[in-house]
C-alpha cells in the first residue's frame, strides 16, 4: 500500500549535515520509504495522503542503552558515585522483577512512555529474570517499539540481583527459546566484567558465536570500576581485553559509556567494529566524567546515544541529546575538544542509532520509516518568523509529549496515536 506524509521534513543524512524540506512529502510503500520530495510527483497524485500541515516531521529517536528495571528508580540516588549507587539502589530494585505482576505493570508503562516520547528503537537491559524479560519484550512489541532486549547475566558481585551459581546460562537458553517477536530481538547482556565470572563470560562468548547474537555491556565508565576490573582480571592489560578474551568483543558489540577509553581502547573498538554508546546525563549525574565523543568519532569509532536510565534521569531522548551537547561544552572548556552542534548531537541520537539496526541514515529510500511528528505551534511565540532550521533546534530543546502528534516505527503508526 502506498501512503504519503506531508509536512516540514527534517533529517540528518550524514553526521552534522541537516537537511530540511519545507512542506515536503515522504512516500511510503508498505511502510518503506520510496522517496522524499519537495514537490509530489504526478504519479502519486491519486494516492492517500496524511497532511500534517505546518508540523515538523523529524527522525524518531533511538536509545541504545537503558536499564528497563531501573525505571521505578528514576531520579533516585543521584548524589552517589557509580558503585555505591549500584549497591544502594540498583541491585535491590532489579531483584523485584521476580514478581511478574510487578514486571508487567512497570514494563507496560515504560514501553508506552518510550514510544509516546518519540523513541522507536532501543537496545535495552532487562533484569536477570527470564520470564520478566519476555514480558518486557512483549510490552515493547505491543507499544510499537523495535530493537534489542537482553536478559542480564551476573553471577558475582551483584547483591540481591545476583543469579544463583550455575543458573545464568540455562536461564538464558530458556529465555532465548521464548524470543519469538517480530520487531524486538534478543541481545546477549553480560552486565559488566565485575559482575560476571570468567566461566560465565566464556559461555556467553560461545553462545554469541554459535547463534550469531549481538552483545551489549559496559566499558570504562569510572576510575573505580576500571581499578576493580584490574584487580579481578590481572591477566588483561585493559578493560576491553576482558571481553575480547571471551569472544564478546566483535563487530556490532555495544559498549556503554567509554568515558575513560584511551587511544588504545578506541583503536581496538574501531578495528573490531565495536560501538560506543554515549550516556552524558548518567555520566554527569554519577560524577563519572565526560566522554571523549569527538575524539572517538574522529578516530573512526561508531557512536550512538543512550539515556542510561536510571543513572540518567531523563527517558525522553531529546533531553538526552541536549545533555550530550552540554557535556561536550564542558569538555571543550576542560580539554579544547570542539563541542557537539545541535545537528551533530541529533544525528547521534537518531540516525546513528537507527543505522546500528539497518544501516540507514536519515529518511533513506528502501528503509522502514522511523519518524516523529512535532507540533511546535504552542512553543513560546518567536519575535519573527523562524527558519525551519531554527524551528528544528527549538524542537530538540523544547519538545514534550504534548507536542508529539504522531510516531512512526518500522513504517507503522504507533498504536497510541490511533487512540488519540
Amino acid at each position: 500500500m502506498t501512503e504519503i506524509l506531508r509536512g516540514n521534513l527534517v533529517h540528518t543524512p550524514e553526521f552534522g549535515k541537516l537537511e530540511t524540506i519545507p512542506h515536503g512529502y515522504i512516500v511510503l510503500e508498505d511502510g518503506v520509504v520510496e522517496g522524499i520530495f519537495p514537490v509530489l510527483p504526478e504519479r502519486y497524485a491519486a494516492c492517500p495522503a496524511v497532511d500534517y500541515k505546518d508540523c515538523l516531521i523529524m527522525q524518531s529517536f533511538a536509545d541504545l542503552h537503558l536499564h528497563a528495571p531501573q525505571y521505578p528508580m528514576l531520579g533516585m540516588g543521584m548524589d552517589l558515585p557509580l558503585l555505591d549507587w549500584l549497591d544502594t539502589y540498583t541491585f535491590q530494585t532489579e531483584a523485584r522483577f521476580s514478581d511478574l505482576d510487578y514486571a508487567r505493570q512497570v514494563y507496560r508503562q515504560l514501553a508506552e512512555d518510550l514510544i509516546s516520547s518519540g523513541t522507536t528503537r532501543v537496545a535495552m537491559f532487562s533484569s536477570r529474570h527470564a520470564d520478566a524479560t519476555l514480558i518486557l519484550m512483549e510490552e515493547l512489541e505491543r507499544a510499537g517499539a523495535a530493537g534489542y532486549v537482553g536478559k542480564v547475566n551476573m553471577d558475582r558481585n551483584s547483591g540481591a540481583a545476583q543469579e544463583a551459581a550455575g543458573t545464568s546460562i540455562p536461564e538464558t537458553l530458556r529465555w532465548l527459546e521464548g524470543c519469538r517477536f517480530a520487531h524486538v530481538k534478543p541481545i546477549l547482556t553480560p552486565r559488566f566484567t565485575p559482575s560476571c565470572s570468567d566461566g560465565l563470560l566464556e559461555e556467553l562468548g560461545k553462545l554469541a558465536l554459535e547463534r550469531g547474537l549481538p552483545v551489549q555491556s559496559h566499558l570504562s565508565e569510572s576510575p573505580g570500576e576500571i581499578s576493580w576490573v584490574k584487580e579481578l582480571c590481572p591477566d588483561c592489560g585493559q578493560y576491553w581485553e576482558t571481553y575480547r578474551k571471551h569472544g564478546l568483543w566483535k563487530k556490532g558489540t555495544l559498549m556503554a559509556h567509554c568515558v575513560y577509553s584511551d587511544e588504545k581502547e578506541q583503536e581496538a573498538m574501531r578495528e573490531a567494529g565495536v560501538w560506543a554508546v554515549h550516556c552524558a546525563a548518567s555520566n554527569v549525574n554519577l560524577c563519572s566524567g565526560t566522554a571523549p565523543v569527538r575524539e572517538m568519532l574522529e578516530r573512526g569509532v561508531r557512536v550512538a546515544l543512550g539515556s542510561d536510565i536510571a543513572g540518567g534521569d531523563q527517558l525522553a531522548m531529546n533531553r538526552v541529546i541536549t545533555a550530550s551537547i552540554r557535556a561536550s561544552k564542558v569538555r571543550q572548556m576542560e580539554t579544547g575538544d570542539p563541542f557537539l552542534s545541535v545537528p551533530e548531537a541529533y544525528y547521534l541520537g537518531t540516525a546513528a542509532g537507527h543505522g546500528y539496526f539497518d544501516g540507514s541514515s536519515g529518511f533513506q529510500e528502501g528503509k522502514k520509516l522511523h519518524a516523529v511528528v512535532v507540533d511546535d505551534s504552542t512553543f513560546p511565540p518567536a519575535a519573527r518568523e523562524l527558519r525551519l532550521e531554527e524551528r528544528f533546534e527549538r524542537a530538540v530543546y523544547l519538545m514534550e509529549k504534548q507536542h508529539i502528534r504522531a510516531v512512526y516505527s518500522e513504517g507503522r503508526l504507533a498504536p497510541f496515536c490511533r487512540l488519540r
